[in-house]
């Protein structure tokens, strides 16, 4: 699966992207992150407040409880402001 990080979530946990193989207990998009938490200190800056964090799941903007089976890409983004 791939995981795509914009804007200071990018920064925070130090990659634009990547591949993973996620562990077959995780469910769904609260999961992921958990699991993320896990793997060092710029993702747990990154994922600290779950309340300013949005993903999509393969394109389609979902919640921390969108399910993940079968997906192809997650991306997590700040809220995004428009003009």
């Amino acid at each position: 699966m791939k995981l795509l990080y914009f804007a200071w979530v990018k920064q925070k946990a130090g990659l634009a992207e990547e591949d993973v193989t996620l562990p077959g207990e995780i469910r769904d998009v609260s999961g992921v992150i958990s699991w993320l938490k896990t793997r060092g200190e710029g993702y747990e800056h990154a994922f600290a407040d779950l309340a300013v964090i949005r993903c999509a799941v393969d394109q389609e903007h979902g919640g921390l409880d969108t399910p993940v089976a079968g997906a192809q890409e997650i991306a997590f983004f700040p809220p995004v402001t428009g003009g």
